[in-house]
């Protein structure tokens, strides 16, 4: 099948193609199914704009079949992309460029979320970065995504490490146990902080990784290199469906009904309408390029290999073979 399919495509030639990028062309992408995995269950809320694009018919619009898969994390996520049980991950950026960097294996990125939205906060009033020496931080696990994110954080704290915390694991439960008065501190994210204060809780930043680490980067959507090359346009499409997506999020009239989609994670609607403005303060999803910065991703990849995340006999993946930027590009067309 496959391969009369690339006789048809090599007699045919460019017109076969143009036809297969037109945006009105839904016909041609009949039958082809991309599985798209978006990490946690129930999924965080960096993994909204996927079901916005479900709940808007974007999939369908720009014709491909799209199903969506919960993962507990991105990194399993990432794996099943790898093993492929699944055709696309939304994969935190430094484990992606590690398990590349490590074992130069077939992922490549082909959008992505440039700014992280972890934060350090306090429910308690007056406090500094300082004052977390020796209290007790609420994370997800010892080495976990909230650990990590608040080591990188204490770096903008001189005179604190992550050595002089007491990190407390409680998976998911974080924000919990600060609204109810068990846990002064916490590594969160932007929509935790929505539902603390949203329970009367107020909350005060004490450090924000996009501060105190301006060069991180947050999340990768990766695919097995030989996959997309296989069946490129349906992955095109999904982008593109994606792209229109966070176009429509950015439009304050819409926000009911992405608050409505953003259900998905959890959280009711009045805190999903507020998390949604922080995250668009932020430029979370991007809507004017395709989210893979080059000085970040660089800057990820010599900090994977500082801290020994890339073994010490590796290099870390270039840039240009990590990344392909050309599926943004055309996705991007497609929705002009």
């Amino acid at each position: 099948m496959i391969g009369r399919l690339l006789k048809i495509f090599a007699c045919a030639g460019a017109f076969c193609l143009a036809v297969a990028l037109a945006p009105n062309n839904p016909a041609q992408a009949q039958g082809r199914k991309i599985v798209l995995a978006v990490p946690g269950i129930p999924p965080v809320f960096a993994g909204v704009n996927v079901y916005v694009a479900q709940r808007q018919d974007f999939f369908k619009k720009y014709g491909v079949d799209v199903e969506i898969r919960p993962f507990d994390n991105g990194t399993a996520a990432a794996r099943a992309a790898l093993a492929g049980d699944i055709d696309i991950a939304l994969s935190p950026t430094p484990p992606v460029i590690s398990q590349v960097s490590n074992a130069d294996v077939p992922l490549v990125a082909i959008y992505g979320m440039n700014n992280p939205d972890w934060i350090l906060a306090t429910t308690e009033p007056g406090k500094t970065c300082k004052d977390v020496a020796g209290q007790a931080v609420g994370v997800d696990a010892i080495g976990g995504a909230r650990s990590v994110a608040l080591r990188s954080m204490l770096v903008g704290c001189p005179g604190v490490n992550i050595d002089q915390v007491n990190q407390v694991a409680l998976g998911s439960n974080t924000a919990p146990a600060m609204i109810a008065g068990q846990l002064s501190f916490g590594a969160l994210h932007l929509d935790d902080v929505a539902v603390i204060e949203a329970q009367g809780r107020k909350l005060y930043t004490l450090l924000a990784m996009k501060n105190t680490n301006p060069t991180s980067h947050y999340l990768l959507y990766v695919a097995r290199r030989d996959r997309l090359a296989a069946n490129r346009d349906a992955y095109v499409r999904t982008i593109a469906a994606l792209i229109a997506a966070d176009r429509f999020m950015q439009d304050a009239q819409n926000a009911d009904a992405v608050a409505q989609a953003a259900t998905i994670t959890g959280h009711d609607e009045k805190v999903c309408k507020a998390a949604l403005k922080e995250f668009l303060a932020i430029d979370f999803w991007p809507t004017a390029d395709d989210g893979m910065d080059r000085t970040k991703i660089e800057a990820v990849a010599a900090l994977m290999k500082k801290i020994g995340a890339i073994e010490p006999d590796k290099e870390p993946v270039g840039y240009d073979k990590l990344v392909d930027a050309s599926v943004w590009k055309d996705a991007a067309a497609m929705v002009k």
